[in-house]
């Protein structure tokens, strides 16, 4: 039986996407970062991987593959929201929200969207 091993980005500066997910997420470096390649793992219990791969393809304004991160409740995913900002994350500029979005589209220092759901409602 095949298991979700790691997740992989593309990123444009190693280093940098490693300070930001370290933060982000609470994760640690598996292994020594290199300037072309790195994987960050949960530094306490389970979770997947996270690698992070030097990449000259330009972001992808839809992208096809994206993170969502869980927020407890609507206040939990402001203060993520706002916390991921403050460590270098921006608001994106959304078209498709719908009416009722239960998520908050973000970009790393990348570029690479993700999003902050709030988990309350479900």
């Amino acid at each position: 039986m095949l298991r979700i091993g790691s997740v992989v980005l593309g990123v444009s500066d190693v280093r940098r996407a490693v300070a930001f997910w370290t933060e982000a997420l609470g994760y640690v470096p598996r292994d020594e970062v290199e300037d072309t390649w790195a994987v960050l793992v949960a530094e306490h219990g389970p979770g997947a991987q996270l690698s992070l791969g030097l990449s000259e393809t330009p972001v992808q304004k839809y992208p096809r593959i994206h993170l969502d991160l869980y927020a407890g409740d609507a206040a939990d995913q402001a203060a993520e929201v706002e916390r991921l900002v403050s460590l270098g994350a921006r608001r994106v500029d959304w078209d498709l929200y719908p009416a009722d979005a239960d998520f908050v589209v973000l970009a790393d220092p990348d570029g690479n969207r993700f999003c902050v759901i709030d988990t309350g409602g479900h």
